[in-house]
């Protein structure tokens, strides 16, 4: 299977010219190393900044994100339509601004998105789209241009200040031949533009991405074109946007957009939803049709390129009524309903939120998934259309993505850099023990030889003990020499753990005195029973209780005792 990101995404190809994406011209060489990093950094940055496509409305809220999986398939991880009352129709997003945002935090809430990174999208009544064409200029030409404003002033005619625009630029198509090159300009009110991100600011996430609603379209339909493997003119894009809020034709070729607006009245409206009076909708359809055949026939006589099928979007539910209206009309051009789910791979939890007949509406928030906060220009050639940001401290944003990039590249190599020392020295430690062992065969073996010899030593330890006790108890009895060594010995193995021997007493005949002391009453019966079990000793009794002698901390709560034992015959 292809790779997913093969077109919105895709790299340059061998044998293309190396070309930037801001200016078309050649950049300079990179060594080996500096190309590494940057790449490193570019491939992780991308796939640590997670993007939720955020689509607003008056009456509803969407939400998706979109990934790849290991199989290079596109994944919609999450998706919530939230509907919502309380606004008035006819009214806008920003006049509404503490509610959309208080919908928007239900709507995150039930989708259980994650990440805070958004991309939205401004309607096109709110953005100028221009395509100019200004004298070939170098990039720092262009910088310096731009900066004095000098450029803007001479070739777009703006109503106000250029200070209260948020602008962005971007070169797509240089003629060396001609001197001459094109710059795609995009521009929106700032006061618009700060009343979006405000709301989403509310809402609980960052806006990192401004797009606009039919470029964000645009990039819903490459890439289902690229998933589905559609053979249409890959720098071809004809869009018809038909219903209730906007309506024009998109007509995208060679990055360059062509954007005609449909004027419907606002009868029409009503026509579109309540009227089910057929004379009524076939009216407002010729009128409509004949606005997009001029739209189309324009395009065709100038770029000399057949429009052969219009992908249509829509918000409303009878929306195939019209289409088969559409096409009586205009028999030379297919009016297709656009699916924006078409090829992406929807998790059981999911399919129901996406159950629907009519699915275009849902274009603009699954172009917007389809973006990428590409930081470090990984991705090259997504340019122009496809790379609009009116974010107007995108400058700011992204250099701080890029020092927390840094900052996380940094840490991970000195950890990585210490495990390769700890994992060299383990090595190094590794091949020195497997050298020095190279005659044994089976450590194993050694292991349960070390085990058993361990165990031989610590009987022998314990055999060492009982006869240091004996020697011990030998060494106490004043008259002791008549006294047989058996007799001391089976004495010696009759002490329980917490009984300590002072001194043992032979009084020459047949019996033997045993004064000590124990940790409790317990331990002294315990020591009688275990005398009288002896062979040697007939009788073993509790002759008297004593107190204890000396002052040290393991002798102070001890009891003292006198045993008398009787030895037998034997």
């Amino acid at each position: 299977m292809k790779n997913p990101f093969a077109s919105l995404f895709k790299k340059k190809d061998s044998a293309a010219p190396e070309i930037t994406p801001s200016t078309g011209e050649k950049p300079k060489k990179e060594n080996f190393f500096s190309k590494l990093i940057k790449n490193k950094l570019g491939k992780s940055s991308v796939k640590g900044e997670e993007i939720v496509g955020v689509d607003l409305a008056t009456n509803e809220i969407r939400l998706a994100q979109i990934s790849s999986n290991k199989s290079n398939q596109w994944v919609l991880e999450k998706f919530h339509s939230h509907k919502f009352e309380g606004v008035p129709e006819n009214s806008t997003v920003l006049e509404h601004p503490d509610k959309i945002a208080e919908e928007l935090q239900i709507a995150l809430q039930k989708a259980k998105i994650s990440t805070t990174n958004a991309a939205i999208a401004i309607p096109v009544t709110s953005a100028i789209i221009r395509v100019v064409t200004s004298p070939l200029m170098t990039d720092e030409e262009l910088k310096t241009a731009i900066g004095s404003d000098s450029l803007w002033e001479n070739l777009v005619q703006l109503t106000d200040n250029l200070d209260d625009y948020s602008i962005f630029h971007q070169v797509i198509n240089r003629d060396t031949t001609g001197n001459t090159m094109d710059i795609l300009f995009v521009a929106s009110k700032l006061a618009d533009i700060n009343g979006y991100t405000q709301i989403i600011k509310k809402g609980g996430l960052n806006a990192v991405i401004i797009d606009v609603k039919c470029f964000a379209l645009k990039s819903a339909v490459d890439q289902i074109n690229q998933i589905s493997g559609s053979i249409e003119e890959s720098n071809l894009t004809a869009v018809l946007e038909f219903g209730l809020d906007e309506n024009y034709v998109m007509i995208l070729y060679e990055n360059n957009p062509i954007i005609t607006d449909i004027f419907i009245r606002s009868q029409d409206r009503t026509t579109l939803i309540e009227s089910n009076n057929q004379e009524e909708m076939e009216a407002l359809v010729r009128r409509y049709i004949t606005q997009v055949k001029q739209a189309v026939q324009d395009f065709e006589t100038k770029y000399e390129k057949r429009i052969r099928n219009l992908k249509v979007t829509s918000n409303l539910t009878n929306v195939e009524t019209y289409l088969a209206s559409f096409r009586k009309n205009l028999v030379n051009t297919g009016f297709n309903l656009f699916d924006p789910l078409d090829g992406l791979k929807i998790p059981a939890q999911l399919e129901e939120n996406v159950k629907l007949e009519n699915r275009s509406y849902f274009s603009t928030v699954l172009g917007l998934a389809f973006r990428k906060l590409d930081v470090f220009g990984y991705y090259k050639f997504v340019t122009a259309v496809k790379n609009i940001n009116l974010l107007p401290n995108r400058d700011t944003m992204i250099a701080k993505k890029k020092a927390k990039a840094f900052s996380n590249f940094a840490f991970k190599g000195i950890i990585g850099a210490v495990a390769i020392i700890y994992t060299g020295l383990f090595g190094l430690s590794f091949w020195q023990i497997t050298t020095l062992n190279s005659k044994i065969t089976d450590y194993n073996q050694i292991v349960q030889s070390h085990e058993l010899k361990q165990t031989e030593l610590q009987k022998i330890s314990s055999d060492l003990g009982k006869l240091n006790k004996s020697l011990e108890l030998s060494k106490s009895i004043k008259s002791n020499k008549k006294i047989s060594f058996r007799v001391l010995a089976q004495i010696a193995s009759a002490v329980p753990k917490r009984v300590r021997f002072i001194k043992i007493d032979y009084n020459g005949s047949n019996q033997v005195i045993i004064e000590g002391l124990a940790a409790s009453d317990q331990d002294i019966l315990k020591l009688i029973s275990n005398l009288n079990n002896k062979k040697l000793i007939t009788q073993a009794s509790l002759a008297r209780m004593t107190l204890p002698t000396g002052s040290s901390n393991d002798t102070r709560n001890m009891k003292g005792f006198i045993i008398a034992c009787k030895i037998g015959n034997a």
